[in-house]
């Protein structure tokens, strides 16, 4: 199986050419708006660029070097592979971390400089494909000094240097036009309670995150601001655990007019929930931003960033998406590696057609689902005892604890309807293979 270097284009479902979409039809309209424009497919650069398949247990499976040494001219010859790959793939954003992109110096000065040399060449490279960066971040979680957290470290050094890498990040992708900059929470937890001022930390880090909202408004970033919600990767208690306790956390320190979520797969899984409980969690409490496109091995107790191919997964995940109205700002960055031992060039194009494909065809059925409209018929009338009587007076809040007390005295026989989940779930059935 040999890839010929050239565009991959949609071919249909009918297609047993490897190397071709058999869903992604990118200009295909659903729902009066473009595929390519609802799925906004994002290339990480972390993963496809760099990742060479090292894993706790085993070293390098493929090299990434492009034979030279490390260096400026090693990450422009990555940044020629990404756009050129990025061209052929069809993918019109990526999103990155400052070291991804630049190679570290011995001091935040010097990397922040090296930064700059990279982001001018990233910017040249976007004018001249189209492409643009969905958003940035800044990795600190790899180095030594962020073994106890970044803003959260116990080191008042250590945040102050974590606060200079996110001002040059903000910088970055101001400069090359981001629409978004994530803050992943990497080391920001704790392992015991026993060496941990858990106040202070998370005064901290809404501190940091604070210091980043004013800076990059006053520079002029209107993009919205992203927390990732993280379980257990790598402490044992992450402070931004899952959706709903970043949701509390952004509300605590007044920061939700500015933040939003960006919500991965596989995280949710690791938190004990599915990817739609986390989507709809972030929804429900007007804060959904952005999604890290990839899926977890529930018999693994990490995070395996695997290419996404449950069409479930990806078709309950489109529904929230379209149940939102949309992407604003946020799009479908494809935070997923190729396996260990798929270890070829070939084996990166394949996993992107992979995930391209199984989302588009959960867009199609999550459309087919919604238009079908079982779903939404049931759960309306499941909850109809609110639009009138009682139940509206409670909705409208007219009711008191004293006035339901009396209303409820006399009730006889109160039953709850069925749920009929193995009926709905019957309707899903019926729309993925009907």
């Amino acid at each position: 199986m040999k890839y010929d270097n050239g565009k991959i284009k949609f071919e249909g479902k009918n297609s047993k050419n490897p190397f071709a979409f058999h869903y992604y039809d990118a200009e295909r309209v659903i729902g009066g708006k473009k595929m390519k424009d609802h799925l906004k497919f994002a290339m990480s650069y972390w993963h496809t660029i760099n990742a060479c398949g090292t894993d706790m247990f085993g070293g390098d499976t493929m090299d990434k070097n492009f034979g030279l040494p490390y260096g400026i001219e090693r990450y422009k010859a990555k940044a020629d592979f990404a756009f050129d790959f990025m061209q052929k793939i069809g993918i019109e954003y990526y999103c990155f971390h400052d070291v991804d992109v630049a190679p570290e110096g011995e001091t935040l000065a010097e990397s922040v400089k090296n930064l700059e040399i990279m982001t001018d060449y990233l910017l040249e490279k976007q004018k001249a494909t189209g492409i643009k960066l969905l958003w940035a971040t800044a990795n600190m979680f790899g180095d030594k000094k962020f073994m106890a957290g970044a803003a959260t470290s116990p080191n008042a050094d250590v945040f102050a240097v974590a606060a200079g890498k996110v001002k040059a990040g903000i910088d970055a992708a101001i400069k090359l036009g981001a629409s978004g900059y994530v803050f992943w929470g990497g080391r920001e937890g704790y392992d015991t309670l026993l060496n941990t001022d858990m106040g202070l930390e998370l005064d901290n880090l809404a501190r940091l995150l604070t210091l980043a909202r004013d800076y990059g408004r006053a520079n002029g970033f209107k993009g919205d601001f992203y927390i990732e919600p993280k379980p257990k990767e790598p402490t044992k208690h992450q402070y931004d655990f899952d959706a709903a306790t970043c949701a509390n956390f952004l509300r605590k320190y007044n920061l939700t007019d500015d933040f939003r979520l960006n919500i991965e797969a596989n995280h949710a899984t690791l938190a004990g929930h599915t990817f739609q409980h986390e989507l709809r969690v972030a929804r429900v409490n007007g804060l959904f931003g952005s999604i890290d496109a990839n899926q977890g091995d529930l018999l693994l107790g990490w995070d395996t960033d695997q290419f996404p191919t449950n069409v479930y997964e990806t078709t309950m995940c489109m529904y929230e998406v379209l149940k939102e109205g949309g992407f604003i700002n946020g799009g479908l960055n494809f935070d997923a590696k190729a396996r260990r031992q798929s270890n070829t060039f070939e084996d990166i194009v394949l996993a992107y057609i992979a995930g391209m494909d199984s989302f588009a065809l959960g867009l199609i059925k999550a459309d087919e689902l919604i238009r079908d409209g079982r779903i939404d018929e049931f759960v309306k009338d499941r909850y109809s005892s609110y639009e009138s009587g009682v139940g509206k007076r409670i909705v409208e809040g007219k009711e008191t604890l004293e006035s339901l007390a009396e209303y409820a005295s006399d009730l006889k026989d109160v039953k709850a309807e069925s749920g009929r989940q193995e009926y709905l779930e019957t309707v899903i059935n019926d729309i993925m293979f009907g």
